[in-house]
């Protein structure tokens, strides 16, 4: 006898967009034309990239802050250019890193409680991309290590504790690249480019491991993510403009495990991956709904369980890692949809009559500890993520600070002619042109925050005669 159905614990989840009080109402969210997801969340948090005159900002609300957002409300607003690409640092919730039109990559720290005034200074500036930077990636297990990807077609991994650029590929891609993924233990990233290529590459050896061409033939940008059997699962379009995704192993990149054609829309599909329930959720930009897939070692391997659907089409989307999610409730996982003028958190449950934690459906998940410092996935070591129990929900620990400190090339070559210089001149001198040059500094950064701080006034105003100018039109 064949079994007509298969058997999956995920075969029943259901999604439920939350109540309206519930939102975050009254959010000018992003209208550039970037295909990133607009939104980040952690278990504290929810940032979304706004519109902002006079440069790039985006919000950072405490989750229990629904309801309207006034416009007065503080943004972190230091880019000169529009924000193209945010992410929540894995291991310390109030850290975030953001990509711009600027070139620049900046990592910022939100105060424990959220912002009560706008943040222009960011807790260091990472600069080395020539054209504007849309893909920013934390590392999954390695404590302040980024990635960050730019339309100059480099990556670049810094160390963010010193603020340095410790690897740059920049000769890998010879087109723009739609986005990067780690993979579980951080050892090597997958890249889907404009050139129709999805790679896997070691960003320490910097070298290609593996390359599929034409991994879809259309023309619209793809998608390529590491899951965690370290397989890559693929979105993207075939030469019909028929939307595809597509299942491979990097040992053998010559015909996919699997490939699967859905729809002739033509939003590009944001894949959002489960680990630990090795769900995959596919949300189109444009799209009204969320289709959400279970990944198996049986055939055909990628087996669709559901969508969820909704009347308005999303123009982003966050994604809550598992240890925010409520496990009383069932809740395998939680959206942030983003609208045209505000967030809707959208509810995935497995409907269950016990009350008892389900541990099938939470196995040990990732957690914010960091396997790894910097310096040692540097020198070449590789570890899986620190796991933690969520039978009795995850509390959120005391987060430290980040501090940079940056070396100082000075220190670092100091030649014998200039130790002679320093001994023959008297301390005293030495002494006041370091305090002449400190006022110096504090003068500049002054007049720079001033600056800052009136063009974040300049926008609120800016805002307020927008509003008035739409009252006095309707």
């Amino acid at each position: 006898m064949r079994r007509v159905v298969r058997q999956s614990k995920f075969r029943h989840v259901f999604g439920q967009a939350v109540k309206n009080d519930q939102c975050y109402d009254d959010i000018r969210v992003s209208r550039v034309t970037w295909d990133s997801s607009f939104c980040a969340v952690n278990p504290r948090f929810v940032a979304i990239i706004i519109e902002a005159s006079g440069g790039g900002a985006f919000l950072v609300l405490p989750l229990h802050k629904t309801g309207r957002i006034d416009k007065s409300y503080p943004t972190v607003c230091g880019h000169t250019g529009p924000v193209l690409d945010i992410d929540w640092c894995p291991h310390n919730d109030q850290v975030i890193a953001s990509g711009s039109e600027d070139c620049t990559v900046m990592v910022w720290q939100i105060p424990e409680n959220g912002l009560t005034l706008s943040l222009t200074e960011p807790v260091v500036i990472l600069e080395g991309h020539s054209k504007r930077v849309g893909i920013v990636a934390w590392h999954p297990t390695a404590r302040n290590v980024l990635l960050s990807a730019g339309c100059d077609n480099a990556i670049i991994i810094w160390n963010v504790g010193t603020g340095e650029a410790l690897i740059n590929l920049d000769d890998m891609h010879s087109d723009m690249i739609y986005n990067v993924s780690w993979n579980r233990n951080g050892s090597l990233i997958c890249t889907a480019s404009k050139d129709k290529k999805v790679r896997v590459i070691d960003p320490r050896k910097q070298e290609i491991v593996a390359e599929k061409e034409k991994a879809h033939e259309g023309a619209r940008p793809m998608r390529a993510i590491f899951l965690a059997d370290g397989n890559v699962f693929t979105t993207g379009f075939s030469r019909m403009s028929e939307r595809q995704l597509a299942l491979w192993n990097p040992k053998n990149m010559q015909e996919p495990i699997a490939l699967h054609e859905m729809d002739t829309s033509n939003g590009v599909l944001l894949p959002f991956y489960d680990p630990d329930t090795s769900i995959i959720y596919l949300c189109g930009k444009g799209d009204s709904s969320i289709r959400y897939f279970e990944i198996t070692d049986e055939s055909p391997y990628v087996h669709y369980l559901n969508t969820f659907s909704s009347k308005e089409p999303q123009r982003g989307m966050g994604y809550m890692p598992k240890r925010g999610l409520d496990v009383n409730k069932c809740e395998i996982a939680r959206f942030f949809k983003l609208h045209e003028r505000k967030c809707e958190p959208i509810i995935m449950t497995v409907p269950r009559k016990s009350d008892l934690f389900q541990d099938d459906l939470y196995p040990d998940t990732a957690g914010p500890e960091a396997a790894l410092e910097a310096e040692e996935w540097f020198e070449g070591k590789n570890a899986d993520p620190i796991l933690i129990s969520l039978k009795h929900g995850y509390i959120p620990g005391k987060n430290r600070d980040l501090k940079v400190v940056k070396k100082n090339i000075l220190d670092s070559k100091p030649t014998a002619n200039k130790k002679c210089d320093l001994i023959n001149i008297p301390k005293k001198t030495t002494d006041t042109t370091s305090v002449q040059n400190e006022a110096k500094l504090d003068e500049i950064l002054k007049e720079i925050k001033s600056i800052k701080d009136t063009i974040c006034n300049q926008d609120e105003r800016i805002s307020k005669l927008e509003q008035q100018m739409a009252k006095i039109a309707a």
